[in-house]
């Protein structure tokens, strides 16, 4: 008798051990899920620190003549090659907490500010004049120095013209959604989706 009960005791402590180690090996290693809570104010600091952000680049390459008539009569021309980057990008330095929304599921809905024009540089190197002439019979009028400035900015012009006409606005746009996205995703977002102007919207998830 005494022997039976021995056997189940031992049995049953055998059972409760065995099934307390699977427990601690299946769920006991198991870490918990922290979620980083946020929210608008929050989202909008991260997002202005990013500053100026410029998204996309585009190198241009434009020829501009110009001329010039003279007083009484006659006229200068000055023909110019000019190399330029321009950049395409959003400032969210002006982003407020209006324009962006958290959920209780973590997920954030965004208006970004429109993209545009950052900055056009001129690649000096690769700038010049290609030919400068005046009419030979006023050999008694000068260049104008002022000519070849003119010059410069209607080709800065003419590049910004040429890049908008290439779609670096809607370019910029894009690859900004895909920076903010990627950056609010690991800040702790669940999900990310931007409202365009137009009426629009895209994920950045």
């Amino acid at each position: 008798m005494w022997k039976k009960i021995k056997f189940y005791t031992v049995s049953t402590i055998i059972i409760a051990l065995s099934g307390a180690c699977l427990y601690l090996y299946y769920f006991g290693r198991r870490e918990p899920v922290v979620r980083r809570l946020i929210d608008a104010p929050a989202v909008v600091k991260e997002i202005q620190q990013l500053s100026e952000l410029v998204t996309v680049k585009y190198s241009i390459q434009k020829v501009i003549g110009l001329k010039e008539e003279k007083v009484p009569f006659g006229s200068e021309q000055v023909l110019l090659m000019v190399q330029a980057d321009v950049l395409g990008g959003i400032d969210l330095a002006v982003l407020s907490t209006n324009d962006v929304e958290v959920a209780a599921d973590g997920s954030v809905t965004a208006k970004l500010p429109p993209p545009k024009v950052m900055h056009v540089y001129v690649d000096e190197k690769q700038t010049r004049v290609w030919d400068r002439s005046k009419t030979w019979w006023t050999p008694w009028e000068g260049y104008n120095p002022e000519l070849e400035q003119k010059a410069r900015l209607a080709a800065l012009e003419a590049v910004q013209a040429a890049a908008l006409e290439m779609g670096i606005l809607s370019n910029a746009q894009e690859n900004a959604e895909k920076t903010i996205a990627g950056f609010l995703l690991a800040a702790g977002a669940e999900s990310v989706r931007f409202e365009r102007a137009q009426g629009g919207s895209s994920l950045g998830q």
